[in-house]
């Protein structure tokens, strides 16, 4: 029986331990694999980390994609996924940057129109709570709109135009809101301006008849009853659809009646 001194055993067990973590490292590395990789070869498998849903992974291959093959016909194809993974990633504002860098730098790319898509997407999921700064709101619906004007054929332009009406919803329920909370402050001049600003800037949202009405309110309240009844008129042309429709074209001005 042949006996090995401590000393040898440990040195053993090191030298075994860093082959081990040499080969795991090879295994797991990629960039030898990928130097003789061609352009399309190269994409095929950021796609396949992409799809893989190894993002972090599939944004590196992406960018060096975008920086070794500058001239490739698959640039816009790194580009526009660039973009998808940084939105896979909820790094919206950097996927909007990608996006709108596709859009400028290869204006001809049949990723052109998903690019503009996304882009107001990527607006979409920054906007916030009503209550909150809307301006990414107003930059979604700009975007969509541009979607819409430029791409009208498109498959997602219903889509769109789905997120239009949300987005205005959400516009006019801030000015709503704001109108509501001056006409509790008895700020009844601030109350009805923005009632009238909901109703001309957002009249295809259910806030706009809302708006209309209150302010039709506010002056039967105040006794201005020649002006409720000029809004009263409005109402009944531009809301024909409303359930007050009746209630309007029953009115007697110069009854006590009161509408509550």
């Amino acid at each position: 029986m042949v006996y090995f001194s401590g000393k040898f055993v440990r040195n053993m067990k090191l030298f075994a331990g860093v082959t081990l973590l040499t080969l795991l490292l090879w295994g797991c590395s990629s960039t030898v694999e990928l130097t003789n990789y061609s352009p399309e070869e190269r994409l095929e498998y950021a796609m396949k980390l992409y799809e893989d849903e190894d993002y972090e992974e599939a944004v590196k291959e992406f960018e060096s994609i975008l920086l070794q093959y500058p001239g490739s016909a698959i640039i816009d194809d790194a580009q526009f996924y660039l973009g998808k993974t940084r939105y896979a990633r909820g790094e919206y504002i950097i996927a909007a940057y990608e996006f709108s860098k596709l859009m400028k730098n290869i204006p001809a790319s049949p990723f052109v129109p998903d690019a503009q898509y996304m882009l107001a997407e990527c607006y979409y999921q920054l906007s916030p709570n009503y209550n909150l700064d809307q301006t990414y709101t107003k930059k979604a619906i700009k975007e969509y709109q541009v979607f819409i004007d430029f791409f009208p054929l498109n498959e997602k332009v219903h889509e769109a135009e789905e997120k239009i009406k949300e987005l205005n919803n959400k516009l006019a329920k801030k000015e709503f809101t704001i109108a509501r909370i001056y006409q509790k402050m008895s700020y009844y001049r601030a109350a009805m301006k923005y009632y009238d600003y909901v109703v001309e800037t957002y009249h295809d949202t259910p806030f706009a008849p809302e708006a209309l009405y209150n302010k039709i309110m506010l002056l039967m309240d105040r006794e201005r009853e020649d002006e409720a009844l000029t809004e009263m008129r409005k109402f009944l042309l531009l809301f024909p659809d409303d359930e007050k429709q009746a209630k309007y074209r029953n009115l007697n001005l110069h009854s006590s009646q009161r509408f509550h």
